[in-house]
């Protein structure tokens, strides 16, 4: 029943939403946002603890500009994942601006595959579907929600534009089978990580606890990394960024998988700090720094497993 409810609820906002002008959308999400802010004290709590330990030299009050700055973004956020969604690809690409996308196209003529990283940053998702009518459509690494129904409603948009989702149970295969065909696969390297195979990276000058899975992959398959941003722009637009491919350590490298990761983190918080409103500050990304308890930001998956670790030039099961 809770199922149900949760399933029509997010539908009648998405059919209502899908009707009001985006002006309207993007209000209507900002005061959800701040409605958030405002009584869900655990997250604003980890927000602005995060916030204080990576950015010591801000007042406080500018921290707590951010923190609501970020709430009402991730309102904004989720209803507009609702509506960009429902529009046709010529809309999607009407609504953007392209920044590096012929990085893209040379990567992709290398034939060995593309693989895209980003964080809980901006409007990701966005970018993504936009991704499969601008290029080609891509394999996104996702996380499956407990509610079934939700979780199919969310695929259908994610899928779009031509994309595939890759869930957990048996991802290393897929996503090598894509590579292999050169095509792009992409995924979110900002959560903390609890599997035996994440390395510590340092992230705002802090160890974090990170996914060694794109390193892996692309030093075991030779494909390009690409970060990529997406940023809100006046009037309801999105400029895409496609930054220039991070460069892989030499390959006698001693510790190339951590380097690696490290070289892709190091953009990552390059743009969170140009823009720290739009980065998700309510996740307990360091675990190791005196942040409250409190319940975990997302859904948890179905059947979650860990992505099998890649080393030495195999997968292992795969």
């Amino acid at each position: 029943m809770r199922e149900t409810l949760e399933y029509w609820a997010v539908v009648s906002v998405r059919g209502l939403a899908r009707r009001l002008p985006d002006r309207m959308v993007r209000a209507w999400g900002s005061a959800l946002g701040l409605l958030f802010y405002a009584f869900d004290a655990p997250h604003r709590r980890v927000a602005l603890a995060n916030l204080e330990q990576c950015f010591p030299n801000r007042t406080a009050r500018d921290r707590r500009t951010i923190a609501r700055a970020t709430f009402a973004h991730f309102g904004q956020v989720l209803l507009k994942l609702l509506t960009f969604s429902a529009l046709t690809p010529e809309q999607m690409l009407a609504a953007a601006e392209y920044e590096g996308d012929e990085r893209v196209r040379l990567a992709y003529a290398n034939g060995k595959g593309v693989l895209f990283f980003t964080g809980h940053f901006g409007f990701w998702e966005l970018q993504a579907m936009a991704h499969g009518a601008q290029l080609r459509p891509i394999g996104v690494l996702a996380r499956a929600l407990d509610n079934a129904p939700l979780n199919d409603l969310l695929e259908r948009m994610r899928t779009g534009t031509g994309n595939t989702v890759i869930y957990r149970q048996g991802a290393v295969r897929r996503v090598m089978r894509l590579l292999a065909a050169g095509e792009g696969v992409a995924m979110l390297i900002d959560q903390h990580m609890h599997s035996p195979d994440a390395i510590w990276v340092n992230f705002f000058r802090r160890p974090a606890a990170t996914t060694s899975t794109l390193a892996a992959l692309a030093l075991r398959t030779g494909a390009a990394v690409i970060p990529v941003f997406a940023l809100p722009l006046p009037g309801g637009r999105y400029r895409f960024i496609y930054e220039s491919p991070v460069e892989p350590p030499p390959a006698d490298h001693p510790d190339a998988i951590r380097e690696f990761t490290q070289r892709c983190t190091d953009v990552l918080e390059m743009h969170v700090r140009k823009h720290p409103e739009l980065w998700l500050w309510m996740h307990r990304r360091w675990r190791d720094a005196p942040i409250p308890e409190t319940p975990g930001m997302f859904p948890k998956a179905k059947h979650e497993g860990r992505i099998t670790k890649i080393e030495s030039g195999r997968a292992d099961g795969d």
